[in-house]
């Protein structure tokens, strides 16, 4: 292509979750893409994140720092290694709450949904106080909890007290008996922090639309179960209202407040936490819309592509991100959007990855193939390649 600048192919995916991280479906899409235009295109791969699964990575990439290890208990109270980043200075702390109480770790026994806790995660953050952090950023998504984040509270001193002054049970079952919150024990460590929550959804807390309704049947929650956390959701945050002075709606409708069974809500209200948008906070770290701007075509993708895609999620951000007039195409595990719903979110067009009728387990065990080869179809249609150029 002589006297022309070469095309720009930018593969900016989150993780396919449960069977391929972001960096390995970025490289997936770069390699389908290579197949059709070779060396006469440049190539820009951009793992990302939303909060969710694969922040903690594509954080300690973008901010260029290490990561520490600590032995902390999972959501069902079983002891594992979980990972955590600091700043080269030591001040910040990067957590992914999901390394403590994330789905993978209890998905090798029944899902108790009304038990499961983050007292891991605030283990983590203990850990992190001990080496002197003073700024925590907990990223929250892809949580196996749903229980308002009472459990990181507890492992930090507080207390979750019903009508007769005794410790409600751990998790979301013992929600709705909270009647006072004693924070005396609280670390004061803790208390000084800056919080900063990087929540992977916009979805209020309570409601038809909320932590309990939305995402509790990920986590193995039945209809039964869904009613006893969105109750004793509403529960939490009205008591935790009173105490400072506000309606509950303040609580049980902010959006971010869905995420992650509620994480942000006992440290919103306890711990003067800041909730900020996921995506947003690693866009800004690696500076996607410079990386961004130059593409003559961005490719991204995840899972399953659906509405809550389209809701603070990676693709959202991308489509806001990207250029307007640059097209921009989803490659996905299963797609649950019609073309003009993805076209109302900024989506030129989306593609499956699975070719035919696949059972779940073959597309996990191929993924990575499965994305190069629907990359290749992309990039030959949307950008073909005359072979005399």
């Amino acid at each position: 292509m002589p006297g022309k600048e070469r095309p720009v192919i930018v593969a900016a995916p989150d993780s396919f979750k449960g069977s391929c991280p972001a960096d390995a479906a970025a490289r997936a899409m770069i390699a389908g893409a290579r197949d059709v235009w070779g060396d006469a295109a440049e190539y820009v791969e951009i793992p990302l994140a939303d909060g969710g699964e694969g922040t903690l990575d594509a954080l300690l990439t973008a901010w260029g720092v290490g990561a520490r290890d600590a032995r902390v208990l999972d959501a069902l109270g079983r002891p594992r290694t979980a990972r955590y980043g600091v700043s080269t200075d030591g001040a910040t702390a990067i957590i992914e709450a999901a390394e403590a109480n994330g789905l993978p770790w209890v998905s090798d026994e029944p899902l108790r949904p009304l038990d499961a806790d983050t007292f891991g995660v605030g283990q983590l953050v203990l850990d992190a106080l001990d080496y002197g952090a003073t700024e925590i950023l907990l990223s929250v998504g892809g949580s196996a909890t749903s229980e308002g984040g009472t459990g990181i509270l507890r492992a930090l001193g507080v207390r979750f007290l019903d009508a007769a002054g005794v410790d409600v049970q751990p998790g979301a079952a013992g929600l709705g008996s909270i009647t006072t919150i004693d924070t005396s024990g609280l670390d004061p460590r803790a208390s000084a922090a800056t919080w900063k929550i990087a929540v992977d959804v916009g979805f209020p807390l309570c409601g038809p639309e909320g932590a309990a309704a939305v995402f509790g049947p990920q986590k193995g929650a039945r209809a039964s179960d869904i009613a006893v956390i969105d109750a004793g959701l509403a529960r939490l945050a009205t008591v935790l209202a009173e105490r400072n002075g506000l309606p509950a709606s303040a609580y049980t409708e902010r959006p971010g407040f869905g995420a992650a069974g509620g994480i942000a809500l006992t440290a919103v209200a306890l711990l003067g936490a800041e909730t900020v948008a996921g995506a947003d906070l690693v866009s800004e770290a690696i500076g996607l819309p410079d990386l961004l701007a130059r593409a003559t075509l961005v490719l991204t993708g995840e899972g399953q592509l659906d509405s809550q895609s389209t809701n603070g999620k990676v693709v959202d951000l991308v489509a806001r991100t990207r250029p307007t007039a640059v097209p921009l195409v989803v490659i996905a595990g299963s797609v649950a959007l019609t073309a003009a719903e993805g076209r109302a979110a900024g989506i030129t067009a989306a593609f499956s990855i699975a070719p035919g009728p696949a059972a779940l387990a073959e597309l996990v065990a191929d993924t990575e193939a499965r994305i190069s080869e629907t990359a290749a179809h992309v990039v030959a249609l949307a950008m073909p390649r005359n072979p005399t150029a």
